[in-house]
């Protein structure tokens, strides 16, 4: 009896909930322009998405929000300016008094732009960008990581020194 009662009782107490919020068509956190709708393409997959937060004692550590899951989704494929065919549920789960998580989950497919899609796969991983005086792009040239990792450190290290020089002269 007392293993039926403590099966029981830890059964209740590691238990979780999900619960499906909402289905929808067609979403976007983003700013996207209904002329443009129809030269968007469909991505062949879904994509998943989350926003989550995890609970301490019973405090959680932030709040979930909905409109986060979408944008975090988005954000995950490059070029995607909106979500169709999805659906947004929650889950939580929490051993009381010591962990648990929240989360809101989006599961969609997503609509890319494809001028940003073409421009995105001819670039490399690691790339130099130069500007004109305005700001403007001058030239993009790929370059490789090493070399990537080479400007880094230069630029990092006149930096350092800029600050030190800076501190000196005002006295801080």
């Amino acid at each position: 009896m007392k293993k039926i009662i403590l099966l029981a009782l830890l059964s209740f107490i590691l238990s979780g909930c999900s619960q499906n919020l909402f289905n929808f068509t067609l979403i976007s956190t983003k700013s996207v322009e209904l002329e443009k709708l129809s030269s968007l393409k469909k991505a062949s997959e879904k994509v998943t998405g989350e926003d989550k937060s995890r609970w301490i004692i019973i405090i959680p550590t932030r709040m979930v929000k909905i409109d986060q899951a979408i944008t975090n989704t988005i954000d995950a494929i490059p070029g995607c300016l909106a979500l169709m065919d999805g659906v947004v549920y929650s889950k939580f789960w929490l051993i009381p008094y010591i962990y648990g998580e929240q989360k809101y989950v989006v599961e969609a497919t997503p609509l890319i732009d494809p001028s940003y899609s073409q421009v995105a796969d001819t670039l490399s991983k690691y790339s130099r960008v130069i500007l004109d005086k305005e700001g403007k792009i001058d030239l993009i040239e790929p370059i490789s990581k090493a070399k990537y990792l080479d400007e880094k450190k230069k630029v990092v290290h006149n930096a350092n020194k800029e600050n030190k020089s800076y501190t000196q002269q005002s006295g801080i």
